[in-house]
């Protein structure tokens, strides 16, 4: 089951941290967290950070270096319309495909009744 569930979130983690940014903008720790407590409790920080560099290179965010009382400036990232347009598609696919599934799973088990 933790190996198929791995292999959703990667499907979904895309459309799932832009979400996140569309709430308001964040830095890839504060993400991880934010995921975190929303029961992603086994998102590894790395993953986060490789999916914001390739948001970034798609040019679905936009990034802000602000200073850090602890090290090195924070790359802050926010939604951009770009990244506002992705995420419309990435709901309008989560909704086609949870509607269809939900049917196959309803005859699912409407046949093994």
């Amino acid at each position: 089951m933790a190996n198929q569930m791995t292999e959703m979130l990667k499907g979904t983690l895309e459309g799932i941290v832009l979400q996140v940014l569309a709430t308001r903008p964040a830095y890839g720790y504060e993400i991880t967290a934010r995921l975190r407590e929303q029961g992603f409790s086994d998102l590894v920080e790395g993953t986060v950070y490789a999916l914001l560099i390739r948001i970034e290179q798609r040019g679905f965010v936009d990034v802000q270096k602000v200073p850090s009382e602890k090290g090195p400036p924070r790359k802050v990232y926010s939604l951009n319309t770009k990244g506002r347009e992705q995420l419309g598609e990435f709901w309008r696919a989560w909704s086609f495909l949870s509607e269809k599934i939900g049917k196959l799973q309803i005859e699912q088990s409407e046949g093994e009744n």
